[in-house]
């Protein structure tokens, strides 16, 4: 997983050299972080809870965070996506409480995820990469389109 390190507040840029992405449950799992900044750890918090609740099983954890934000007044209101990946699954849940695991397990959130996934499947369809390398060129790619991403690249590897 990779993430930029971009913060903007409106037009403005913040910081440069964010980091958005977090190894959780003895490093077994990578979560990315896009949005409004204290929404984000609130829930990548709650997301640890679930994890321990449910012996680190992420599924089970994801489901019931979904759950939760969907049923909770205060969690309804928060502005974050989180992107969560173990090696064997790959999920976005997202603002609204919804949780997906896209078919082709390539995920992107925040203003440049649309662009890096695109990046992404056309690498992966097209070209013998690595997986660190299909990230960093994606990543690369958004950074080239939009301009709340930047090339300050962070990279965990399962």
């Amino acid at each position: 997983m990779g993430g930029d390190g971009q913060v903007s507040f409106g037009d403005t840029i913040m910081k440069h050299r964010a980091h958005k992405i977090r190894r959780i449950h003895d490093g077994r799992i990578i979560v990315g972080i896009a949005g409004a900044a204290a929404d984000a750890f609130a829930l990548l918090s709650r997301l640890e809870g679930k994890l321990q609740e449910h012996q680190g099983n992420l599924p089970r954890a994801a489901v019931e965070l979904a759950k939760e934000w969907r049923l909770d007044r205060v969690l309804r209101r928060l502005e974050a996506l989180l992107a969560v990946v173990d090696k064997d699954h790959s999920f976005i849940i997202s603002g609204t409480g919804d949780l997906i695991e896209p078919d082709e397990g390539i995920i992107g959130i925040g203003s440049g995820g649309p662009y890096a996934a695109a990046a992404a499947k056309a690498l992966v369809a097209n070209a013998d990469l690595d997986a660190e390398t299909i990230v960093r060129e994606s990543m690369r790619i958004a950074a080239s389109i939009c301009v709340h991403t930047n090339q300050e690249i962070d990279l965990e590897v399962l």
